[in-house]
């Protein structure tokens, strides 16, 4: 499976500073960079799993946001969303 990891660290201290280095490192671990806080891999499902689950462990859900953006036809959520920053539904109707 494709997967686009985006990520957004709040970084005003030293912790989080810490943690946008572990959550790159880690990235980098089973993932190719294409922009700053922007991954794009091929994993399996097992593989994408245990990168979720160890970004998990790194972020400060409460300050930070995480997101996995699955491309293909795969059945499934297209986006997993973590963290802070509202996420909209994409399907819905739009009113201008």
């Amino acid at each position: 499976m494709y997967v686009l990891i985006t990520y957004d660290i709040k970084t005003v201290d030293v912790e989080g500073r810490r943690r946008l280095r572990q959550v790159a490192r880690k990235c980098r671990a089973y993932a190719q960079r294409v922009q700053n806080s922007v991954f794009e891999c091929k994993v399996d499902p097992t593989q994408c799993k245990q990168l979720e689950l160890a970004l998990l462990d790194i972020i400060d859900l409460q300050e930070d946001s995480l997101r996995f953006y699955f491309l293909g036809k795969d059945k499934g959520p297209k986006v997993k969303h973590y963290g802070t920053k509202e996420s909209y539904d994409l399907e819905a109707a739009v009113i201008i």
